[in-house]
């Protein structure tokens, strides 16, 4: 069975470790040997940018970590046994931005991307050589190997002047508070796929939507030309998982962001907002997963309501089984 999985950083790629659980595939940072099973995660890359001359990759990076076993867990994101030297070292000369934090063992793998990226590597074989080391057990494939970076409107808080900034000085050193205007994938319009992500979705027996954000995770890659199209034509049972519980976010700014967008933080609104394959035009869903206790009306959309918290990966095992039962599957 092959089972595609859109995906953003921590939130998927806590969902992933699940889905590895649920099709019993190895643990953390073990090449898997023969299986029935494969899966294969569309990574956001809308988050990329260039930091002290490297080229960061927050949701690749994030997925790899954690998925190869070196995550720092309680974070969710960058190294574990990080140190800081080089942060600073660099807080001290002065170097700008000095609101994103690199670690020490994180640069490493920046230098590695950066150094095969100058040298004319698509994003694309430099996830798959990074990945040789770390061993995900699932195949992780960007987006897309062209430039796509998310920017976001504000009110520039000092002069009230109106602008866009990346969307990581808006959610790493203003945490979203800054009213977003709007939210644009600069360069989407101009993409490609990413190799294998129109012919891995052709070919999948299920494909999840994990409880990403909606807007700047999933949304992004749903920007990209011909991505869309491809989820609305496969054979597959697409299914989403609700990233809002209660009315609320999970984890992150998922509600800033569908503020922006002007959809409401329910279950029943990004579920509305995804669509119906069936009944609507550009929809992409046959199956919504909503938290137990939250209602969610979705035309044309079977909604069934199962707990949605990643408390441990056994919970997110459970979570993911059911995703693939509403796809129309079943785990042997």
């Amino acid at each position: 069975m092959k089972v595609v999985v859109f995906v953003g950083g921590v939130g998927g790629a806590r969902f992933l470790l699940g889905l590895k659980a649920a099709l019993g595939l190895s643990p953390v940072g073990v090449a898997d040997g023969e299986s029935p099973h494969e899966v294969v995660a569309v990574v956001n890359t809308g988050d990329d940018v260039w930091m002290h001359g490297l080229r960061i990759t927050p949701d690749l990076d994030t997925c790899m970590y954690t998925l190869g076993g070196g995550i720092d867990s309680e974070r969710g994101w960058g190294r574990a046994g990080e140190s800081w030297t080089v942060k600073e070292e660099l807080a001290k000369y002065g170097a700008d931005p000095t609101w994103f934090g690199l670690g020490d063992r994180d640069i490493a793998t920046h230098l590695v991307r950066s150094r095969m990226l100058r040298a004319g590597y698509p994003l694309s074989a430099v996830v798959e050589a990074l990945c040789d080391r770390w061993r995900p057990g699932v195949a992780l494939l960007p987006m897309t190997d062209d430039r796509v970076e998310t920017h976001v409107v504000i009110d520039e808080p000092e002069s009230g002047e109106r602008k866009a900034v990346h969307f990581q000085e808006w959610w790493v050193r203003h945490r979203a508070e800054l009213p977003a205007h709007a939210i644009v994938p600069v360069g989407a319009e101009e993409a490609k796929p990413g190799p294998g992500v129109l012919e891995a979705i052709a070919s999948a027996d299920a494909v999840l939507l994990a409880p990403s954000n909606p807007v700047v995770s999933v949304g992004t890659i749903l920007s990209v030309p011909g991505v869309r199209a491809a989820l609305r034509e496969t054979a597959a049972g697409v299914v989403g998982l609700s990233p809002i519980v209660g009315g609320k976010p999970v984890r992150g700014f998922a509600d800033a962001c569908l503020t922006a967008i002007g959809v409401d933080s329910t279950a029943e609104a990004v579920g509305r907002h995804y669509g119906a394959r069936k009944s609507s035009q550009d929809g992409i869903l046959d199956g919504w997963l909503v938290h137990e206790g939250d209602a969610a009306d979705v035309p044309g959309v079977t909604v069934r309501s199962v707990p949605l918290l990643m408390s441990d990966v056994d919970a997110t095992a459970a979570m993911a089984r059911a995703a693939l039962e509403l796809a129309g599957v079943t785990v042997g």
